[in-house]
Formats: C-alpha cells, structure tokens, sequence
C-alpha cells in the first residue's frame, strides 16, 4: 500500500509483485469504488502474476485536489504514467465496470499500454453529461446534492442493485465501500468528475483498437446489461466474451474464483 504522485495527484496504489511472473495485472475498479473491489480477486490472479491495483481519482484513497481535470483522457493519461513508473514486464489491463472503459480510453491513447485487456461488465456507449448537469456542478453546494442523492439508496442499497446473489453483502462488504465516502472530498471530485467526464468510445473509435480483448460478463448484469457486452464484443474487432452464470456486475465480488481462471486462461493460452 503506497501512494506516488503522478500528473500532479497523489495516487494510491497497491503493488503486489510475483518474483517470476512475466506479466503484470493492472486492476482498475469501477464508478464509486475502489481498490477494495478486487480484495478476492487480487490474491488469486497473485498466484500467476505480480498484481497492481489503482484507486484512480476521484475515488478511493488518492487525493482529489480541486485543481484536477477529471476527464477520461486525464485519469487514462494518469494511470498510464503509474503504470509506466511502477510495472516491469508485460502489461494486461483488467477494468471493471467504469474502469474497463478506462482501459479502453487508455489503449485508444496510447496502443501499446498493455499487451492484452480484460474488460469485466465495463461500461460503454455512455454519452457525456447533459448540459444542464454540466451546468449545475458549477453551482454552490453542488456537491451535497450529490452527496443527497447517493445517501437516498445507502451503501448496501447500491450493492443489492450490483450483486445476483444477495448473501455476499455482509458488514465488511458495507463497510470497505462505505469508508470512502466519509470524507466530504469525494463528493467534491464527484461534482468535477461530472463536469469534466467526456462520453465513452464511440463505435468507430472501438472498432480502430487492435489489442485482445476478453470480455467478462455477469450473466444477470442490471447496471451494464449482458447485450452492452454483446454489442462490445461486435465492435472490438480482436475480442471474445465469456458470461458467468449466477452472477450480477460485482463479478470480482461474487465469482472471484471463475473470474480469475478466465483471466490466466486468457493471458496464457490466448
């Protein structure tokens, strides 16, 4: 567990390396999430690879100064530098949920980022803010009616929305996705974030990117429908998706196990 600045940010990062392992695993959490998200997955997929997971601003437990420009090309710009300062070796990208269209936006940036990507329920065809949200992030307080409308469902009410299987959510689990949001400087990158965030990758612009990609999809996904990961795939012209039964979007949470075998499948028999 460590931090490091990087394009001017304090990002926190956590580093696992394996003395052997050719390939590193970049893991990048999802909307409103952290590095906490992966506290399954990471040590299996450890058994293969060395293993780094990115709290990427606005979340987690990086800074989330005001001056900071929240946008897809800046955070992708961001990890893509920690990415080059920390990792040896070869590079597989895996993103969950907003993280994998971070990944996407980083390999559209820089193609030669990583080897091979890993895009787990990843959020696509989002368009960017309308305008008048735009608009409204600029007015005083914007950020507690932010913080208003993420308090109306609560922690574990957004995580019975994300998860098929309902007994995985305990105390923990409330817990280490609560603990961010107890300092009011989320809500405030939350309000940049709305601002400065650009829409995902159009269709054309997924269809120029060439490097394999496995796609990994929750058989009962309510947040990114299983047909989003249908339609990825289609584009994405060097991809293939896998769908996992008896699951919703957390699949790190809730399949860990299948998860990680898909991923060491993927990077070494593929």
């Amino acid at each position: 567990m460590a931090t490091t600045k990087i394009n001017g940010i304090q990002i926190y990062y956590e580093w696992l390396p394996h003395s052997t392992a050719v390939h590193t695993i970049v893991l990048l959490h999802g909307f409103l999430s952290s590095s906490f998200s992966f506290r399954k997955l990471a040590p299996l997929l450890r058994k293969h690879f060395s293993v780094l997971t990115v709290d990427w601003p606005p979340f987690g437990a990086s800074e989330k100064p005001k001056s900071y420009i929240y946008s897809y090309e800046n955070i992708a710009a961001t990890i893509d530098g920690l990415i080059q300062e920390l990792t040896p070796g070869q590079v597989v990208l895996a993103g969950h949920s907003m993280g994998g269209q971070l990944a996407l936006q980083l390999l559209a940036r820089r193609p030669k980022a990583a080897e091979k990507a890993v895009l787990i329920s990843a959020s696509s065809y989002l368009p960017r803010a309308k305008k008048r949200f735009i608009a409204a992030s600029y007015l005083p307080f914007a950020e507690f009616a932010v913080k208003r409308r993420l308090e109306k469902s609560g922690v574990e009410g957004n995580l019975k929305q994300v998860v098929w299987d309902q007994s995985v959510i305990d105390d923990e689990m409330i817990g280490g996705y609560g603990r961010p949001f107890e300092e009011r400087s989320i809500f405030q990158g939350l309000t940049r974030f709305l601002r400065h965030r650009e829409a995902d990758l159009a269709p054309e612009q997924l269809r120029e990117l060439s490097t394999p990609c496995l796609l990994i999809w929750g058989e009962h996904d309510r947040i990114v429908p299983l047909r989003i990961g249908q339609r990825l795939a289609a584009d994405l012209p060097n991809s293939r998706l896998d769908i996992i039964k008896k699951a919703g979007h957390l699949v790190p949470e809730e399949k860990p196990e299948e998860t990680a075998a898909l991923i060491a499948a993927f990077v070494f028999n593929s």
